[in-house]
């Protein structure tokens, strides 16, 4: 049977059952499924080095799939990978030393960006624009405007504090809005959860 059959006839929950039994072809039908929007959540979080996107995505697949054992179902699947991708991200980053941690504490500002432009556009010009920004600063600025996570949980997850993280988030805001100001006139930049669903859609 293909793996496109599997995804089609078998639910979720059953094709993770026999996943972790070590059947491949539920193996291959979580990556199938799930693959895309792992491989985006890496991509963000590192930036513009396409081979360490690469390889770290692979390390995510490995550590996914040794962990299948202890997923219990109290969330949902791509909610449980991708969580596992973004902290195996971070890890991978710090052992590459690549995260800078600032200690001043700055003021946050949470303005939007005016949702009324083509969202598509707008989404692929955020990405490409923070590929720019330095590897702490996007970080930070990934996790909380486009994840959802608060300075307290990334704080934790980079090892910095909380008034470091305010810090990066402020200084991706402001070099975002220079790197953007030639597309659309914001006085802030600034993406909540909800601002955001054209960058990460859900499945």
């Amino acid at each position: 049977m293909r793996v496109t059959n599997l995804l089609k006839m078998e639910n979720e929950p059953l094709i993770i059952r026999r996943a972790v039994d070590g059947d491949e072809r539920a193996l291959r039908a979580l990556w199938t499924r799930h693959a895309p929007h792992i491989d985006m959540v890496v991509r963000r979080l590192v930036g513009g080095d396409v081979d360490a996107a690469a390889d770290i995505a692979q390390e995510v697949w490995i550590q996914i799939f040794r962990a299948l054992p202890s997923y219990r179902g109290d969330s949902q699947f791509s909610t449980w990978a991708h969580r596992i991708a973004v902290n195996r991200t971070l890890n991978a980053l710090r052992r590459t030393r690549r995260l800078a941690s600032v200690e001043t504490e700055v003021h946050e500002d949470s303005a939007a960006v005016e949702p009324d432009h083509d969202r598509s556009f707008v989404a692929e010009s955020i990405e490409a624009a923070a590929a720019k920004l330095s590897p702490g600063a996007r970080a930070v600025f990934m996790l909380h405007d486009v994840e959802g996570y608060t300075h307290e949980e990334i704080a934790d997850a980079l090892g910095i504090t909380t008034g470091g993280s305010k810090s990066q988030l402020f200084k991706a805001r402001a070099k975002l809005r220079s790197l953007l100001a030639h597309l659309v006139d914001v006085k802030h930049v600034g993406l909540s959860r909800k601002d955001t669903e054209h960058v990460a859609p859900a499945y």
